[in-house]
């Protein structure tokens, strides 16, 4: 979800590898250990939770976590949880990253010690307010100040315990004095409107009186300031929890008589005891922050250009495209924008097929095709994993699901072997599994996506031709990616590729190493296969599977999903799940006097359906076709006073539903989107608020039959595999060019150098592949040119930005430490270019 920036996008992402906790304080018991485990917050807001690891003080996770950032932010948090069965879970500690310090940390794993959870520091939101100091003349003629203070509204105060019903507390301070005024409660709301203005006599006459009050010199009026405190009204005996607070002096009117502005609230400095961080223990994290500022789409036309016509540049080493892949410290990192944005563009297949073949060729040993980490296998790979992730949904999930929610013994390891267990029984267990999938994945061919079969079918074909004494490379070309790269990682890590929504338990775990070690080494067609392993054990194992028709079975798969012209036209009449959990959802009111409340209910989405059930297991309560879906849009908040809701809009009525957080709404929008794209009685205007009490809240038309009255988002491609921006896929590369520009001008000297010196190539240039220097130079020299083209565009956004932004203003509040750095770094660059 992108924010709109004056015709430029900008888009928030971050991935996180969440690795071990280590040294967490023991539990106060005998028992000592603790069942921990982690949390992922974009300020208080939980958008991601590990599994739970058991009796352990240094608990390893192993978990990956990608979102799409909807919102601003300040902090991403990781919190550690104690399980606690009969209570309330406790917190250890937290990890607290601010957003202008993410760079820092970018795409290195970092030990982060654990802090100390303080109420008082557990702030988020913002608060629009107005502060006026006039001079009122009394009766007698004297001048005194009063300042009226008005508290107009807050935005993104935090949910605590399920709730939010704010108030805030408006008090001056001063040498000797502090007098304090309350708002009324705002309920159920975390954007409370409260436009509520208080007065406060500043400076007072000398001659005043009452003992009560303090004589104030207008001297003084520096030395005083306004705090507003938020605070949520809670009805637990433990009192209102506090949710931040701003302290304004009154100097800031010393220009002015008004000042207004927004602020970040800010956490209570209550002067607590310094606590040792070393007592909580500590946590490493693995953070890519991204955040992509897209241009509209004619700005990157000369770069797409360059990169879309690759796969015809002789030679394919001289493209835009493969010197991406040379420049880059990582060919994971071009390879991932490179292949969306060819796959976007339907150029995939070519392009591939070029740099394959190129690869080929510079092959000398049949059995080394495909091994390495070049950028044509880090490609195959991204594609696959992109195009294909819904024919492993259909092939492997069910019998991975199975194997997760079983647990039976497959330890074939007699060192490993547990007292009670059986080494027959283990073996045939594991030898059960290995059947059931292996079986599945050979009779799969017909289901392989079409555009991984033409691919397989180039790697077929170039393989063959350079390697023409080997019968058996056309096969091995294939499986060393359709086995080795897709199938046997989606076993051995299901969650890598959404197979599963966490990493299994340790015996599972093994379980499925097992299997995916057997299922590789099966899909290998190795000449020796008792020699593909090292341990004794798996090779006495291998012997159930010696036998020809296993191996006739992959040449078969094999053969399919790789034949010249192959396409699968057959409808998979297989549901595919492609999303589940629990929401909240309000009853459509079916019943003309039936309850309109709101419940917890397990929503599952397929290909075909949507619907809903009382529990995971249960059968569903309500289906909804996929055709029946007409519009799938944002709820707003004042409909029912809650957050992340959206509706699904059928025929005859909305379903509203609530996600249990920002990221998650998103994208159940998103997929359910994507999925009824392309229904023909699609809506092009929606009611973005409820209909309740006999109208719309949004255009107050009485009849629920009424017509939208605002125009529905969409535009989402109908491919529910894939949803690829070109212009920010683009933008991507920009940046990756950008940030390598170093390299790019070592590349220009390396060809220069070739193309004067034909004697030894130099040891700084060795690392790259220059095939044609001519040529490849001639594409460096136009990259540069629109390199420095788009450098130009940022700094012009990133100046004219820097003129109009006002801080204080509601995009960039009294308090953001990422736009002060921001402002400090424009600053030096404009003095520097002075």
């Amino acid at each position: 979800m992108a924010v709109e920036e004056e015709g430029l996008r900008v888009f928030q992402s971050v991935k996180i590898k969440i690795g071990e906790a280590k040294n967490l304080p023991p539990y106060p018991g005998p028992n000592k250990m603790r069942d921990c485990f982690c949390t992922v917050n974009l300020d208080q807001e939980e958008v991601f939770r590990t599994k739970i690891i058991e009796k352990s003080l240094c608990p390893f996770y192993g978990e990956d976590f990608y979102c799409e950032i909807p919102r601003s932010f300040r902090h991403l948090s990781f919190y550690i949880f104690d399980r606690d069965v009969f209570r309330r879970d406790s917190i250890i500690g937290k990890v607290a990253v601010k957003k202008e310090d993410l760079q820092k940390y970018h795409g290195r794993d970092t030990w982060f010690q654990f802090q100390h959870v303080d109420a008082d520091s557990e702030v988020q939101g913002k608060v629009h307010l107005e502060l006026r100091l006039s001079e009122v003349i009394t009766d007698s003629g004297v001048v005194c100040h009063k300042l009226a203070a008005r508290v107009i509204e807050c935005q993104g105060l935090p949910i605590v315990n399920g709730q939010c019903d704010p108030y805030a507390t408006v008090t001056l301070l001063g040498p000797s004095r502090s007098e304090a005024k309350k708002t009324k409660v705002k309920r159920k709301t975390n954007n409370p409107q409260f436009d509520e203005v208080f007065y406060f006599e500043v400076t007072r006459p000398l001659s005043y009186t009452r003992r009560s009050h303090f004589d104030v010199e207008e001297e003084d009026v520096d030395k005083m300031a306004v705090r507003i405190d938020l605070w949520n009204a809670s009805n637990l005996k433990f009192g209102d929890e506090f949710l931040g607070e701003i302290i304004i002096p009154l100097k800031v009117l010393r220009q002015s008589s008004v000042h207004e502005a927004w602020y970040f609230l800010q956490p209570r400095d209550n002067g607590s005891k310094s606590i040792k961080p070393d007592d909580l223990g500590s946590l490493r994290l693995n953070i890519v922050y991204t955040e992509d500022h897209v241009f509209p789409a004619e700005y990157y036309c000369p770069l797409r250009d360059l990169l879309l016509k690759s796969a015809d540049v002789e030679p394919v080493s001289a493209s835009a495209a493969h010197v991406l892949g040379e420049v880059c410290r990582e060919k994971q990192e071009a390879a991932i924008p490179l292949v969306r944005l060819f796959l976007h563009y339907g150029k995939i297949v070519p392009f591939l097929s070029a740099i394959a073949n190129a690869e080929v060729n510079r092959t000398l040993d049949p059995n080394t095709i495909f091994r390495g980490n070049s950028l044509t296998s880090k490609c195959i790979d991204e594609t696959m994993k992109l195009a294909g992730m819904h024919y492993l949904q259909v092939t492997l999930k069910p019998i991975i699901d199975e194997i997760c929610g079983d647990h039976k013994p497959c330890e074939i390891d007699p060192v490993k072997l547990k007292d009670a267990e059986n080494l027959d029984n283990n073996r045939e267990n594991l030898r059960h599994y290995v059947d059931r999938i292996f079986t599945v994945i050979t009779n799969s061919g017909v289901s392989c996506p079409t555009v991984m079969c033409d691919i397989f079918f180039s790697l077929r074909e170039s393989a063959a031709k350079r390697f023409q004494a080997d019968q058996d490379v056309r096969y091995t070309a294939v499986s060393s990616f359709i086995f080795l790269r897709f199938f046997a990682p989606a076993i051995l890590s299901p969650n890598l590729f959404h197979l599963r929504p966490h990493h299994p338990d340790p015996q599972t775990s093994r379980t499925l190493t097992l299997i995916s070690k057997t299922i590789q080494t099966l899909g290998s067609l190795a000449k020796s296969k008792s020699a593909s392993f090292k341990e004794s054990y798996m090779a006495s194992f291998y012997d159930f599977f010696n036998e020809h028709k296993y191996a006739d079975a992959v040449k078969n798969f094999l053969d399919l999903i790789s034949s010249s012209g192959r396409r699968d036209h057959k409808r998979i009449e297989t549901p595919i799940m492609l999303k589940e959990g629990f929401m909240i959802k309000r009853a459509q009111g079916r019943k003309r006097f039936g309850r309109k409340n709101f419940k917890k209910r397990w929503f599952r989405l397929t290909n075909h359906e949507f619907t809903y059930h009382k529990n995971k297991v249960d059968h569903p309560l309500c289906n909804i076709p996929i055709e029946n879906i007409l519009a799938v849009e944002k709820l707003e908040e004042e409909s029912f006073k809650m957050k992340n809701m959206f509706q699904v809009i059928q025929p005859e009525r909305a379903l509203y539903i609530q996600a249990n957080n920002c990221v998650e709404a998103k994208d159940w929008i998103d997929i359910l989107t994507k999925v009824s794209q392309c229904n023909k009685k699609r809506l092009s205007m929606y009611h973005p608020s409820a209909y309740l009490n006999g109208h719309w809240l949004c255009c107050k038309a009485s009849s629920d039959c009424a017509a939208g009255c605002s125009p529905c988002t969409g535009g989402l491609p109908a491919n529910i595999q894939l949803n690829v921006d070109g212009d920010r896929e683009t933008e991507r590369i920009y940046s990756l060019f950008s940030t390598y520009m170093s390299k790019l001008d070592k590349m220009q000297e390396a060809c220069g150098s070739k193309s004067v010196y034909d004697g030894p190539e130099q040891e700084e240039y060795s690392g790259f592949v220059i095939d044609d220097p001519q040529e490849t130079y001639k594409t460096l020299k136009l990259l540069a040119a629109t390199i420095h083209t788009l450098e130009q565009e940022h700094a012009q956004y990133k100046k004219d930005k820097f003129m109009k932004t006002k801080y204080g203003s509601q995009e960039h509040p009294i308090g953001d430490k990422s736009f002060q750095c921001y402002i400090r770094q424009q600053s030096e660059s404009s003095s520097y270019s002075i």
